[in-house]
């Protein structure tokens, strides 16, 4: 049992990382999240899930490799949480083949996992996209009548394109294809690209997907950030600059934390203070890197558009708000260092923050506004 005086003292130095943390964060910011004592990792890999798989034709074990980078969303007064699950046909990143697999939660923190993946490779339209690498990295956003929509990453071993499913049921998904594959005559349609955040806003305590200047919206990219619309949230436009090409509106900055790579993070959110979108930022190897963060390392900051041109950035943490810190984020199949956000979502209050540690397990971490002192 522990001392009462070392517990107290304890909630002291809790207390006082999260007054700092605050007091770094300015007020169009989310934070501090805090990771819920002894509950991280969520999720693991679990070599006794199987299925029968439609490429192998046989029953595989589809998430004994690793699990990570997940999408969450409300449904029903839960969380759902859908993540990318590897099996063991391969060695190393990009070599295995990805399936999305589905866990709900009543707290947010305790999964109940499905023994089944809900979405992977199949003998379909996408096949050519999809095999034999597979589907990834989830982003997940809801309309205010109820359509999710996801945008993942087709991997066929070849080109990672931007693709979009729909669901109304999380459970059984639609396939739409490559989210470019129409626009500009087709000059994207195989562009290697991933990463979709679909811009969001709070009504009436539901997070849901809402229009920016009559069209539906999403900051998009791996390496820079962009901005692409939609009439449908199935076929998606990239903006373009004055000279036709991607109209690059965040890139990464030399000497800081995100100095190799911007990716965007989980669903952008619309306040009354601008467009907020939380983001992966690497830091090089080499040259050009933050001195004080682990070279190659993966970690999160925040970008704050203006509402009336969302391309313009008005506010940008100089510092991550969200670091790797604990062993399970730094051990894995990505040991420099990774919390990959990708899921964000709004429950009971509070906003539920869930990532990938080191490219092999699932964590969460929890920001409860009620915490910090308005400004």
């Amino acid at each position: 049992m522990i001392p009462k005086s070392i517990y107290l003292f304890s909630i002291f130095v809790f207390a006082c990382f999260c007054m700092q943390a605050q007091e770094e964060l300015p007020n169009w910011a989310l934070g501090p999240f805090v990771r819920p004592a002894g509950a991280n990792p969520i999720i693991s890999p679990d070599p006794d899930h199987t299925f029968f798989d439609p490429m192998s034709t046989q029953e595989i074990a589809w998430e004994a490799g690793d699990v990570f980078n997940p999408a969450a969303v409300v449904k029903d007064n839960r969380i759902f949480v859908l993540y990318r699950g590897e099996d063991k046909s391969g060695m190393g990143i990009g070599k295995r083949t990805s399936r999305i697999g589905i866990a709900e939660s009543k707290d947010g923190i305790r999964m109940k996992r499905y023994g089944k993946p809900v979405f992977y490779p199949d003998e379909d339209e996408q096949k050519e996209n999809e095999w034999p690498g597979g589907c990834e990295d989830p982003r997940i956003a809801v309309t205010a009548d109820g359509l999710y929509v996801m945008l993942y990453t087709q991997w066929n071993r070849k080109v990672a394109r931007l693709a979009v499913a729909t669901s109304r049921d999380l459970k059984n998904w639609t396939k739409h294809g490559p989210a470019f594959r129409t626009a500009h005559q087709g000059k994207f349609k195989d562009l290697f690209c991933k990463s979709g955040s679909v811009v969001t806003k709070l009504k009436h305590g539901r997070q849901v997907i809402t229009k920016v200047n009559g069209k539906y919206m999403m900051y998009w990219g791996e390496r820079y950030m962009n901005i692409a619309t939609s009439e449908d949230l199935i076929h998606w436009t990239p903006t373009l600059n004055e000279k036709g090409d991607l109209d690059l509106i965040v890139t990464p900055r030399r000497g800081y934390f995100d100095s190799d790579m911007t990716e965007c993070g989980p669903p952008a959110i619309m306040t009354d203070k601008g467009i907020l979108v939380l983001y992966n930022g690497k830091n090089k190897g080499g040259e050009g890197r933050a001195p004080n963060y682990t070279a190659n390392t993966y970690a999160a900051g925040q970008i704050l558009f203006d509402l009336d041109n969302p391309s313009k950035v008005i506010g940008r943490l100089d510092k991550p708000f969200f670091v790797p810190t604990e062993p399970f984020e730094k051990n894995g199949q990505y040991p420099d260092g990774t919390v990959f956000i990708q899921g964000l979502t709004y429950f009971k209050n509070k906003w539920f923050l869930y990532y990938g540690c080191a490219d092999s397990q699932v964590g969460v971490a929890i920001y409860n506004p009620k915490n910090r002192n308005s400004d």
